[in-house]
């Protein structure tokens, strides 16, 4: 991005025609200051591609060692402790409300809530 001395508006690359060569020139919109010959403008892309495994957020037991869940006074249906890390996931059609997960900070037992 370059700008103009005179105003300091910035550039905007304009074709110009030099007989059978088009070049592009830099050129000043307000004060019409053009600034000759121009480098070429290259137009780079860039598409990132994920494979479907890398779309998929799974909590794996290396995950469940980093603590990072958020928790919640839940009653455990296997040994009774009533403190759980929570998450969401949406399993169902994305007009239903998502499915809540609990996992037992005591046991480990993962259960769900429909909600």
């Amino acid at each position: 991005m370059e700008f103009c001395p005179k105003c300091g508006t910035k550039l905007t690359p304009t074709r110009k025609k030099k007989g059978k060569k088009n070049t592009i020139v830099l050129s000043c919109p307000k004060c019409r200051y053009k600034k000759q010959p121009a480098s070429p403008v290259v137009a780079v892309s860039k598409t990132i591609e994920h494979t479907p495994q890398e779309l998929i957020a799974v909590i794996g037991k290396e995950e469940q060692k980093l603590r990072t869940l958020p928790t919640v006074r839940m009653e455990c249906p296997k040994c009774g402790n009533n403190l759980a890390y929570v998450w969401q996931v949406q399993t169902r059609g994305s007009d239903e409300s998502s499915t809540q997960f609990f996992r037992c900070t005591k046991c480990n037992y993962t259960f769900r809530e429909y909600t």
